[in-house]
């Protein structure tokens, strides 16, 4: 790789980990929560990490661990995962234009790093410059970072899990670092279109059994995403 282009990676990777920094920490509370939610449902230290490497989604192993633990049915389990990802459409076809000129094995790995905090922090700052080395950097620099701490401190909640004393709460810190993560997303249009409409739907779907409620409010939310995104790609067209 030239100098140039090593540079232009190096500098994005700087600027790109100084502005994740600040989400980084939310983090810490949620992989520790998630640890020891695993540990409670059952999963030995081996397959809590297990799972931890292969899916790496916080929310939807969070929201799949009770379905696991009443051992409903493979479908249901499964459903809800994919409904808790679907963002990850949004967030895709939001951040993809970032990625030009950046080659397909280093968009598949990239794929696999994106995260919430990931997302907030590199969508709008990707399509300002055209250093495609520069964009890989400033991506790579938080994900690899989102994903050390997220494996590290998971690890640290399993082995923590009956340690830890319940009276810190630390599930609600968990849900604050959530809300930290939804504030800069929320700058974004569609993205606003749809926590509004998937808060509103979970809301007045809460009572369908069996968490229905949020797999229905979570489709709805990404359906209204996709129309105010569409809408806006209209608008700037005419």
């Amino acid at each position: 790789m030239p100098q140039s282009a090593t540079s232009a990676l190096v500098a994005g990777a700087r600027e790109g980990f100084a502005a994740f920094l600040p989400f980084s920490v939310g983090l810490v509370p949620w992989a520790l929560v998630m640890g020891m939610a695993m540990t409670s449902a059952g999963f030995s230290p081996l397959e809590a990490m297990g799972m931890n490497l292969i899916v790496f989604a916080g929310t939807a192993q969070l929201g799949t661990l009770p379905l696991i633990a009443a051992q409903a049915p493979l479908w249901l389990i499964v459903i809800t995962a994919l409904a808790l990802n679907l963002r990850f459409v949004i967030f895709s076809a939001a951040i993809a234009p970032g990625f030009r000129g950046i080659g397909q094995p280093a968009r598949w790995l990239c794929g696999h790093l994106l995260t919430d905090g990931v997302f907030a922090t590199c969508a709008e700052r990707m399509q300002q410059v055209d250093d495609a080395r520069w964009r890989l950097g400033y991506y790579l620099a938080p994900s690899l970072w989102s994903w050390l701490l997220w494996q590290s401190f998971t690890l640290l909640g399993i082995f923590a899990a009956g340690v830890v004393p319940r009276g810190w709460s630390l599930e609600f810190m968990a849900t604050i670092a959530l809300i930290v993560l939804l504030v800069p997303m929320a700058r974004i249009r569609p993205m606003l279109v749809a926590a509004i409409a998937g808060g509103l739907a979970a809301t007045l779907l809460r009572d369908l059994p069996l968490r229905l409620g949020t797999v229905v409010a979570i489709v709805i939310g990404i359906a209204a995403g996709f129309v105010a995104e569409h809408l806006e790609h209209r608008s700037r067209q005419s």
